[in-house]
């Protein structure tokens, strides 16, 4: 008898569930639009409908009787029922960061697709884009260019559409059609050959036509008018103007940390020269087989990279940082090594130098190079680190004294590389010299162990080999 009631039900229902009710219960009617009434099957159609059976049936001597326990909810079809919304947040932070600036990408009504970035949230270490998770127009903004927000703060709504605007249709061509060009003037007769003189030919010159009556300027000719030297319109020369920028907070962190350096640590700077004649030669000589064999291109950074490991091993107080009242030695050699980024200076880090080789060397650091350059280096890349290396002669810079990227507690500067006449075994010879400087902590390094140090990177890069025999 169920199954035979099941099979009446129209396919357009939705979703049946049953439960257990007595039949003739009066709370089994359904209230459709303020009255109590019992529905039939043939009642549903274009609606979604609940329908709840009995499992106790209470049968008549004639046949059994089934009743319905029904709810309904009509359809709205209305074109506003079809438009989709979406709001989103925003992303998480890292632990030690809260906030950040956001800076729009897209304004309201651009439509974007899938993934593209729609702004960036400025932190005090990187940026961090936030894309559009499906293709739409934006439909509102919840924060200015330039304000702050915090992680999970509402950012934009997006009005979901799936497919891209019509592309704009090109102007109108003109009503008037364009005019034809005029036709060519006519070539000039040639003037009509002159006449035949029969008279004496003259002696005497014509006479001088007068002279103009108006008076003649009193500028010399080389000096242009006031008229000749008028400043183009919208171009103004010596304006004295100002504008004024909100600090990004990148740099406003690095600012913070740097002044917190100075204000902190005993900073001082010992320098030293060195010889890049043998460094210099066995890249020209291998360049091409390590660029073939690796995929990237040998530079000068993996070598002072390697030397810094093997320096930081033989002297490690220089690896070593300040806590409290406590030292902290680390057997790990994280080097850090400064980044000049469009939105400021970085500092990503190569984890584990201590073991790796140029090859190694060479890959972290053009992948980090890459991504400070696109502005995607993530907090992770520049967490830690034990020390660090800053290249200022990539810019031209010959000599400098870096400051201590805290908490680390010592830092090596290079600067370029230029010829320079030099002393070698009694002889004066035109060596590729470059100029090395190490600031340290003088609270925890002494002299002796900085200068030591120093050396050992002036050793190892002057000679590779000292790397192999570990001397």
């Amino acid at each position: 008898m169920l199954g035979r009631g099941l099979r009446n039900i129209p396919r357009c229902l939705d979703k049946i569930s049953l439960c257990r009710q007595q039949i003739g219960n009066p709370k089994n009617g359904v209230k459709v639009r303020g009255r109590q009434t019992h529905c039939t099957a043939g009642a549903f159609q274009n609606e979604n409908i609940q329908i709840v059976l009995s499992d106790r049936l209470q049968k008549s001597r004639s046949r059994s009787s089934l009743r319905w326990d029904c709810s309904t909810r009509h359809f709205h079809t209305t074109i506003a029922a079809y438009d989709d919304f979406k709001v989103v947040n925003a992303p998480p932070f890292a632990e030690s960061i809260t906030e950040g600036d956001v800076r729009w990408e897209r304004a309201v009504g651009d439509y974007v697709k899938e993934d593209d970035v729609v702004c960036e949230i400025e932190t005090d270490k990187t940026g961090i884009p936030v894309v559009s998770p499906c293709a739409g127009v934006v439909e509102e903004l919840f924060a200015g260019d330039g304000d702050t927000v915090e992680a999970g703060q509402k950012l934009f709504k997006l009005k979901l559409t799936g497919d891209a605007p019509p592309p704009e249709t090109a102007a109108a061509p003109s009503e008037k059609a364009a005019s034809p060009p005029p036709p060519p003037a006519a070539a000039p007769q040639p003037p009509p050959p002159a006449a035949k003189m029969d008279g004496p030919i003259p002696t005497t010159p014509p006479p001088v036509p007068p002279l103009p009556q108006a008076p003649t300027s009193s500028v010399p000719p080389g000096i242009p008018t006031p008229a000749a030297a008028a400043v183009p319109s919208g171009q103004v020369f010596g304006a004295r103007t100002e504008k004024r920028v909100k600090m990004n907070r990148i740099r406003q962190r690095i600012a913070q940390r740097l002044k917190e350096a100075q204000n902190t640590c005993a900073m001082l700077t010992t320098f030293n020269e060195i010889d890049m004649s043998n460094v210099m030669e066995m890249r020209n000589k291998f360049k091409d087989t390590f660029l073939k064999t690796h995929g990237v291109k040998l530079g000068f950074m993996s070598a002072f990279v390697r030397a810094s490991s093997f320096a930081l091993q033989d002297q490690p107080v220089v690896n070593a940082v300040i806590d409290d009242n406590a030292i902290v030695y680390r057997d790990y050699i994280d080097i850090s090594v400064a980044v000049s980024a469009p939105k400021g200076l970085v500092v990503p880090v190569l984890r584990d130098c201590g073991n790796m080789n140029y090859p190694d060397i060479e890959k972290a650091i053009g992948d980090l190079g890459a991504k400070a350059q696109a502005g995607t280096l993530a907090v992770e890349d520049m967490d830690g680190g034990t020390f660090t290396i800053s290249n200022g002669g990539v810019f031209g810079s010959m000599f400098g004294t870096p400051i201590i990227n805290p908490p680390q507690s010592a830092i090596l500067g290079m600067h370029a590389i230029i010829e320079r006449p030099v002393v070698i075994k009694g002889k004066i010879e035109i060596r590729p010299m470059m100029y090395v400087a190490l600031t340290y902590d003088h609270r925890l390094i002494d002299g002796r162990e900085a200068v030591t140090f120093l050396r050992k990177i002036k050793s190892a890069v002057e000679d590779p080999r000292v790397l192999l025999l570990d001397v």
